[in-house]
């Protein structure tokens, strides 16, 4: 868990996330910035859950786009974004914090591909991944930075197979 002491509030921030991942179910928390999922093992991230609060408010909104589906409905802080026990693969996430947190953290976020690897970081509900290419998300990471840091995004986030038919 990680404490933040912020401009908004003296009290504690938590911030941690999960993912539920093929073969293994639910994996450990984590926390900002670290690897949830699973790298080089070649097996789909099926379910992302995100706990982010500050004095129980909920400062957080995610939703992931799942093979079959689609985008699903975004989740508050500590709801399920994806599916578990159905076998689909997520594709891509997008993460946003409430808006009056927005005012005070940027959120960035990205997501290892298959085929692909580490993408370009995405922020503030941009969505990360790919949609339309039956490609599986395999891991993600997250960071919660003070609105306007300087942060490298590292090129592209997010890719969907009607913009870039010479990937696929």
């Amino acid at each position: 868990m990680i404490f933040l002491t912020t401009q908004i509030t003296s009290a504690e921030v938590q911030f941690y996330y999960q993912a539920h991942v093929q073969n293994y179910g639910w994996r450990p928390n984590v926390q900002g910035g670290e690897v949830a999922g699973s790298v080089g093992e070649g097996l789909r991230m099926e379910a992302l859950r995100i706990i982010m609060t500050d004095n129980s408010r909920n400062m957080i909104q995610y939703c992931a786009h799942v093979e079959n589906y689609g985008w699903l409905d975004w989740q508050y802080s500590g709801g399920i974004a994806g599916t578990v026990g159905r076998g689909l693969r997520m594709e891509a996430v997008r993460i946003r914090l409430e808006p009056y947190y927005a005012k005070y953290f940027d959120v960035y976020y990205r997501t290892h591909v298959e085929n692909g690897g580490w993408l370009g970081w995405a922020k503030n509900g941009e969505p990360a991944g790919t949609a339309g290419a039956s490609l599986r998300m395999e891991a993600v990471q997250i960071s919660l930075v003070p609105r306007g840091s300087h942060f490298n995004r590292g090129g592209e986030a997010f890719f969907e197979k009607r913009n870039y038919p010479q990937y696929y």
